[in-house]
């Protein structure tokens, strides 16, 4: 029996988390650079990496297409836009899609609230979306940083994990001013679903399109709503690649 989640908006988060009500520490340390610190990152980044081969290429048995459109950008900053569709999957797999020692992603502050995982997903590369202006701009001016020493940045612009989702969820053009800023190459990941040829769980093709670099001659807003709708349009190209539901999602009408 197809599983059935039911929604008001597709800004709903769907999936509700013990720690929703974490706030960050007014100190909290936004990047670990000192040397113990990047030992401790080291070792997090590895064993992140090794169970990404374990679980997205074995247990998930995924296969990433247009992984050589990221490889001339290997050394330089950059970022990628993805639909967010599995729970685990979406923390780990962008460790093989980049440099691991290089990456970097945008999470909700309720993740440094889980026992145990939350203290290390700093020392993983994760970088909390900030709950005020201060921390806002303080998150600015780390993104500028990891990528002026060549940090991939992933950002899930539609925030909330919906999962198995076969769609795009719409999203708004904010995230956007990062690459704009720092006038970076940008990128989308598409996770798309396909019929298992064995068991209940769908096959998943990822999809890597771009690189996406807006006209400098625009203002920053217009580059910032060109690269929206760019990369909104190419995740919607390739969401049609899907061809199994094992979620079906209804919409609740108020």
């Amino acid at each position: 029996m197809v599983k059935t989640i039911y929604y008001t908006e597709p800004t709903d988060d769907v999936v509700q988390s013990a720690h929703q009500d974490f706030q960050l520490p007014d100190d909290f340390c936004w990047l670990r650079t000192k040397p113990a610190e990047r030992c401790w990152s080291l070792m997090v980044r590895s064993s992140a990496k090794a169970f990404a081969y374990l679980y997205t290429y074995g247990y998930r048995q995924t296969r990433i297409i247009g992984l050589e459109k990221l490889r001339p950008y290997q050394k330089q900053g950059y970022f990628v836009y993805g639909n967010h569709t599995q729970p685990i999957n979406d923390v780990f797999m962008p460790f093989l899609v980049g440099q691991a020692r290089h990456f970097y992603a945008l999470a909700a502050p309720a993740n440094w609230g889980i026992p145990v995982i939350g203290p290390l997903l700093s020392f993983g590369g994760a970088l909390p979306v900030g709950n005020s202006l201060h921390q806002t701009a303080q998150l600015l001016k780390a993104i500028q940083k990891v990528v002026q020493h060549q940090g991939h940045v992933f950002i899930y612009p539609e925030a909330h994990v919906w999962p198995a989702y076969t769609e795009i969820r719409p999203f708004p053009d904010t995230s956007f001013r990062f690459p704009v800023k720092t006038q970076s190459p940008a990128f989308c990941m598409t996770t798309t679903y396909q019929k298992p040829r064995f068991g209940k769980k769908p096959r998943l093709t990822v999809f890597i399109d771009g690189p996406f670099i807006p006209a400098k001659n625009q203002s920053a807003k217009k580059q910032q709503v060109w690269l929206h709708d760019q990369i909104q349009a190419a995740m919607n190209q390739r969401a049609r690649c899907s061809s199994y539901e094992s979620i079906k999602y209804v919409q609740e009408r108020r």
